[in-house]
């Protein structure tokens, strides 16, 4: 199968609404594409065999919280697909909670404004940290989410690293 990509700025329909007005403010902005993908391969392992690339050259993210003194804490990290976030022992402790699980995906389909499997780093809610494998830099050029399942971002992953509030985290991903 071929993708067809397309500037993400000029084709907001392809991406969820956050994700579109995060884009609309970005100085990078002008770098990502988008293309159209059939939903029912959206998730990362489907999507990288029907369209020939490498798990590599995608990066997934996963919301994960925990509570310390009666706080809740909520992170959303970006790790290359071929690796896992390291949640019980890096995320726990930058997030400084006894205990670090998934955010359910009611959750972070309601607070993030994505379809579950389209969750992006690009227009995230502010009060959620986004931590950043530093592996997910070195990707030439990175497939994440678009906020909708029926279509992907493609960016420089050193970009990541650069959206708003990104912390780059070494090791983050095991």
């Amino acid at each position: 199968m071929d993708l067809t990509y397309l500037p993400a700025l000029d084709h907001p329909d392809l991406v969820a609404s956050p994700v579109a007005g995060a884009l609309a403010g970005w100085a990078h902005a002008t770098t990502v594409s988008v293309a159209g993908i059939d939903p029912t391969l959206a998730d990362t392992a489907a999507f990288t065999e029907a369209y020939a690339l490498s798990m590599g050259d995608s990066a997934n993210c996963v919301v994960v919280a925990g509570r310390r003194d009666g706080e809740e804490r909520v992170a959303a990290c970006m790790v290359r697909a071929d690796t896992r976030a390291d949640v019980n022992s890096v995320v726990k402790r930058l997030l400084d909670v006894r205990k670090a699980s998934f955010l359910s995906m009611d959750r972070a389909v309601e607070e993030s404004g994505m379809e579950y499997g389209g969750i992006t780093p690009v227009g995230l809610p502010a009060t959620w940290r986004l931590l950043v494998d530093s592996r997910v830099l070195e990707i030439e050029r990175a497939v994440i989410g678009s906020g909708l399942r029926r279509s992907k971002l493609f960016l420089p992953g050193r970009l990541i690293g650069e959206l708003p509030g990104a912390e780059v985290v070494e090791g983050l991903a095991g």
